[in-house]
């Protein structure tokens, strides 16, 4: 084993889904990219990790409402570009060309181009380590996309993008919750 700087030891375990966060005050719908995102347990419950520094963060705390869309592998560069621009000057929808569709809980829309969408209430924020805990309220797939892989970010600049399904489930059924 080789020693790595520990400022860089985050790397190692945060390839989760990257997804994008949906918010919506007053008639303005942001997105921001989050790579920093965990399933809390076999409930329909998620956490995030953002803050102030991000503009959809006021309408987290306003609305306590937001949707969680998952894109594909293909929509790396505009999951890049969402992340390094700012709400508060563009509307990522029309920059990027996402189509905005209706949710059927929560004010923030879907994005049609994503593989899934989950609408989220907020029901927990975690301040001091930039926690926000969501309670899914509705969730949708889209079986119409190709592209069916997930990006993974590593942290440095660079992803990783899902590759070959193993599946285990025979195994490991009796550790899993009844109907999935």
């Amino acid at each position: 084993m080789q020693a790595l700087p520990l400022n860089r030891a985050f790397t190692l375990i945060e390839p989760g889904p990257v997804v994008l966060v949906v918010t919506r005050e007053g008639d303005r719908s942001n997105i921001m990219t989050i790579s920093w995102t965990m399933v809390l347990d076999f409930s329909p419950r998620f956490a995030i990790t953002t803050g102030a520094w991000n503009h959809s963060f006021l309408a987290l705390q306003h609305t306590r409402e937001c949707v969680i869309a998952i894109p594909g592998a293909d929509l790396l560069d505009k999951v890049v570009g969402i992340g390094t621009c700012s709400g508060v000057d563009t509307d990522k929808f029309r920059r990027f060309r996402l189509t905005p569709l209706p949710a059927t809980q929560v004010a923030p829309p879907l994005i049609r181009e994503c593989l899934a969408s989950i609408e989220c209430r907020v029901i927990d924020f975690v301040t001091q380590h930039g926690i926000v805990v969501l309670e899914a309220v509705a969730a949708h797939g889209n079986p119409a996309r190709r592209e069916r892989r997930m990006l993974h970010a590593v942290g440095d600049g660079s992803f990783i993008v899902d590759g070959r399904h193993l599946d285990r489930r025979v195994p490991m059924a009796t550790k899993l919750p009844e109907g999935v």
